[in-house]
């Protein structure tokens, strides 16, 4: 199957089996999980992987209730940085200078420009910049999972702060960001497994434009921003 046959295949699944997923299947989705791209390269988080059922117990709640979590094969949590420092970009860029056989003043300049840029913006902005990075990887896991046919469900509704406490996170400087329970479908309980799946059209998602249109003042009423409908 195409990429794309496995993205249609997908689907926030909402009632699992508990069934476990093989150990192999696992590796595979987290290491398309390793393998994501991020700004710099520095890749400002992590995954935290969850089968104890009596850990998941307690996510339970602070993830509303929803039964996927201890329903679930595994519980995957990406959690990023909660700021950027000197120290952790200079431990990136000095162990991405030791794989190439380099200096670790090779990108001196560069790395000095990326932690001047972003200690100017703050450490609210850091911290949420950090997880825009974890949801590139966060992607590329549910992408994997659907080529290995592995039910996945993408979760933001859950408490962070209650997480993060119960995980420990603040003492070791990250956040959690968003959740995906990995596992396997139950057919005959899921209400929405044979709903069709809704998206918009290509003609609403995608939005061409050329540069007299990003230059022209009028631009929006040319276009239907809200719609992203196209010319």
């Amino acid at each position: 199957m195409t990429l794309l046959d496995n993205l249609k295949w997908r689907y926030a699944t909402k009632k699992m089996n508990g069934q476990s997923i093989p150990e192999d299947k696992l590796d595979y989705i987290l290491e398309a999980a390793r393998l994501a791209p991020s700004s710099s390269g520095l890749q400002p988080y992590k995954v935290i992987v969850i089968s104890d059922r009596a850990l998941l117990e307690k996510i339970k709640p602070i993830a509303y209730g929803q039964e996927q979590i201890t329903d679930c094969s595994h519980l995957l949590i990406w959690i990023a940085w909660d700021g950027y420092s000197d120290e952790r970009i200079s431990n990136v860029f000095n162990e991405m200078m030791d794989l190439r056989n380099l200096p670790h003043d090779t990108m001196d300049a560069y790395r000095q420009k990326v932690l001047e840029l972003y200690e100017h913006e703050g450490k609210e902005w850091q911290a949420h910049h950090a997880a825009k990075q974890s949801y590139i990887s966060f992607g590329m896991a549910i992408a994997t999972a659907a080529e290995q046919k592995v039910d996945a469900t993408p979760m933001e509704g859950f408490d962070s702060e209650k997480l993060d406490e119960l995980l420990k996170l603040r003492e070791i400087g990250y956040k959690s960001t968003v959740i995906l329970p990995l596992g396997y479908r139950d057919a005959d309980n899921d209400w929405l497994i044979n709903m069709k799946k809704y998206r918009k059209s290509k003609e609403q998602f995608v939005l061409e434009m050329s540069v007299e249109d990003a230059a022209d003042i009028n631009v929006s009423e040319k276009f239907n921003l809200n719609d992203l409908a196209t010319k």
